[in-house]
């Protein structure tokens, strides 16, 4: 029986963090052997919160690549699931991946939703079906068997934006890839805090600066500079 590593970054999640958790445990029928939460130096309660709800936790300094690689290095499963601390995934989430994994799959994702009604919000839902790299992200959960993460050197500790698309855009080179037809439910508070046009000039710049090379420190000091969005 293949057993599934859980890993969710962190940074002041406490008002999300156990409902993720309380879903994620709702549908891992006896698969999952840990649910890992890794820190990156939290404000609020959130560790205190992911530890009560039953997650191992631990620290690391903050950058979501660095700490899903730390999740990584302390976990024991055969199949990683990474998942975003403000992320619901379906209630028969593992079904689903483990039925790709057995399909010959090694690596994939959700296609998204926004907990939100705006329809501009929907329409870019709806692109997540589709298998371009500029509809992918680390919002849609990805699923990577240990032996294919550990083939492609697992994320860029260096990098502190846009790791999601750098391990996807590898993966896809060497494994197939399976975009499972169904939602993960996507917080919309970066388009509640920003506006919807200026959320989309950001991430249209910052995925170009990616695309053509440029380095960690300008693409995420151009992200800040354009949103007020705090991870």
């Amino acid at each position: 029986m293949m057993k599934v590593s859980i890993i969710i970054p962190t940074l002041n999640e406490a008002k999300n963090i156990e409902r993720v958790i309380e879903r994620l445990q709702a549908g891992a029928n006896g698969y999952v052997s840990e649910l890992i939460v890794v820190d990156g130096g939290s404000k609020d309660e959130t560790a205190v919160k992911a530890s009560q709800a039953g997650a191992k936790v631990f620290h690391t300094s903050p950058g979501r690549a660095l700490q899903m690689n730390h999740g990584v290095e302390q976990s024991n499963g055969d199949l990683l699931y990474f998942v975003h601390g403000d992320t619901l995934p379906p209630l028969d989430y593992l079904k689903k991946i483990l039925h790709a994994v057995a399909e010959g799959y090694p690596v994939g994702c959700f296609r998204f939703r926004f907990d939100s009604d705006r329809w501009l919000l929907k329409m870019n839902a709806y692109f997540t079906r589709f298998d371009q790299i500029w509809c992918r992200g680390g919002d849609q959960s990805l699923f990577i068997t240990r032996e294919a993460f550990q083939d492609l050197g697992g994320y860029r500790s260096d990098y502190r934006i846009m790791e999601d698309y750098d391990l996807i855009i590898r993966a896809k080179k060497k494994y197939q890839f399976r975009i499972i037809p169904d939602d993960v439910i996507v917080s919309a508070r970066k388009y509640e805090t920003n506006s919807y046009l200026r959320v989309q000039v950001a991430n249209f710049i910052v995925f170009n600066m990616f695309r053509l090379g440029y380095s960690q420190d300008k693409m995420a000091s151009a992200y800040k500079r354009l949103l007020n969005y705090r991870y």
